[in-house]
């Protein structure tokens, strides 16, 4: 009896698993062909498995777990020989990855197995206007290469807080970043975008040429076509009051009533604070609370936006007057390259500091009360980073966005809220621990968004920067537009080219 109930349950299970070795097989084949075809048209620009180009190539990503293997790598020069790939790679249907910064540790987003990888490292404008109003760069450069370049002018733009990290990446999901109370997010201060769509036509995207294109962008990802320049505002910026502050165990509570304090009342445009909370093992005690603080002057310290911080006891602080580029570079040092890593985004809004300070205490006492189970099955050898930080987003940043970004953008998010935005953080050392974590970082964030849907605290939106590959994007946009990001894709790639040959990343639907 057992054996004829094995049989009857393997049976589809083996003709299923057949038929998805066929589709593999078929995947490859197509890739393959797609391969030889770019070779044919770019002899000097694809490469194999084996070669010194392949093997950089395929190791330049911040996490281990977006290392996968393309059957080969194009490494195009210009917005022309992307627009020739993609009709090359449509007419053979071989599914493909676009690499730039290589920055969001989400398996299979930014490279591909049994396909090709089109990595940008040598689309590498990078020049200011010549009024230097604004800057023109390229999708190969990382921000701490970007701020270097504005340095000796006294210049800035609104860009990554971390230096390795991308510059696509970031402003095609809305781009969270130092000057956002002032500027909005970076995104908004994208003047022009030079893209590729489907068809291979190669477009400019502004406020008045495809405003519908421009509007997609920002914060619509990689589902219209893949930029090749970005032209952003620049402002002035010669010094910068910033730093981390650290705080001791026994102020834990103090620093998440600041996270509170300072998000309800975001009222000087200056000021950016990135609070987080770190604990260094399973004993609760060895927790700190450490926040990046930011000010916009070169000649004010200690301002009084920034005191519900800068009140609690310090028990170590990098705050000192400095650029921009050296302190995007010395938060860059958390960074630690070939790590395998994995961010959770998630949301609670409310408009009062007691409705904040709920949603804090909430998230924070949910997240480590989950944390006895992961230490119970990793080494403490072997975490590398445990953290859960926050990002207040409320009127001042929403409302620079109106203002710097006409006709807006598509992340939905409403001036009359304060969003308290939070990411968890998992650095870990062996693949071996790669599925306890995944398991982990997915029911604990199933309990905290539960726990606040009960409070009345929960917000759908999940900033894609900070996202993992199981959460959902668009929808946290709101039901408008979702469906007008939908309607435009359909317009740029009616064949649906980027929702089926390029299967990586948040996909906006067929």
């Amino acid at each position: 009896m057992r054996s004829s109930f094995l049989v009857r349950v393997l049976a589809p299970l083996f003709t299923l698993s057949t038929a998805f070795a066929q589709d593999d097989a078929c995947v490859e084949e197509d890739a393959a062909a797609g391969c030889v075809a770019l070779e044919s048209a770019f002899p000097t620009k694809v490469f194999y498995p084996g070669s010194t180009v392949y093997s950089y190539e395929n190791s330049q990503f911040w996490s281990n777990t977006e290392i996968l293997s393309p059957i080969c790598i194009f490494r195009p020069t210009s917005a022309s020989d992307i627009a020739t790939a993609f009709t090359t790679i449509e007419s053979t249907a071989a599914e493909f990855a676009v690499r730039g910064g290589g920055h969001m540790g989400i398996k299979g987003a930014n490279s591909i197995n049994d396909g090709v990888l089109m990595v940008l490292s040598n689309l590498t404008t990078l020049e200011l206007s010549s009024d230097q109003s604004t800057l023109f760069v390229g999708p190969a450069y990382r921000w701490g290469e970007v701020f270097d370049f504005l340095a000796p002018y006294n210049l800035s733009v609104a860009g990554g807080r971390l230096s390795p990290v991308g510059v696509p990446g970031l402003l095609l999901a809305g781009g969270i970043n130092f000057y956002g109370n002032q500027h909005g997010f970076a995104a908004d201060n994208v003047v022009s975008y030079e893209v590729v769509l489907a068809n291979g036509t190669v477009v400019n995207a502004t406020s008045t040429s495809n405003p519908d294109l421009f509007w997609a962008l920002k914060g619509g990802s990689s589902n219209f076509g893949i930029v090749t320049k970005f032209e952003l505002s620049t402002f002035i910026s010669k010094k910068v009051w910033a730093g981390t502050w650290s705080v001791a165990n026994e102020y834990l509570p103090q620093f998440l009533e600041a996270i509170a304090n300072f998000s309800s009342n975001i009222s000087d445009p200056l000021s950016h604070v990135v609070p987080a909370v770190v604990p260094s093992g399973p004993n609760p005690t060895d927790t700190i609370g450490a926040a990046i603080l930011f000010y916009d002057s070169d000649t004010i310290s200690f301002p009084d936006c920034l005191k519900p911080f800068t009140d609690i006891p310090s028990i170590a602080n990098t705050m000192a007057f400095k650029t921009v580029a050296e302190f995007a570079a010395e938060n860059g040092q958390v960074v630690t390259d070939g790590i395998n890593d994995v961010f959770v985004a998630g949301t609670v809004a409310g408009t009062t500091y007691d409705e904040l300070m709920q949603g804090v205490q909430i998230i924070n006492d949910t997240f480590f009360g989950a944390l006895p189970a992961l230490y119970a099955q990793i080494p403490l050898a072997n975490i590398s980073i445990i953290e859960l930080d926050w990002q207040p987003i409320g009127a001042l940043w929403i409302d620079a966005s109106t203002a710097n970004g006409k006709p807006g953008n598509a992340l939905g998010l409403d001036s009359s809220k304060v969003y308290l935005c939070y990411a968890e953080v998992v650095e870990w050392i062996g693949s071996e621990y790669d599925t306890i974590v995944a398991d982990w970082v997915e029911s604990t964030t199933y309990a905290i968004n539960n726990a606040t849907l009960a409070a009345g605290l929960y917000d759908a939106f999940n900033y894609m920067g900070d996202s993992a590959g199981f959460q959902s994007i668009y929808p946290g946009y709101g039901a408008e537009n979702e469906a007008k990001l939908l309607s435009i894709s359909r317009e740029y790639d009616p064949t649906r080219f980027f929702q089926t040959n390029m299967p990586g990343g948040f996909k906006i639907g067929a």
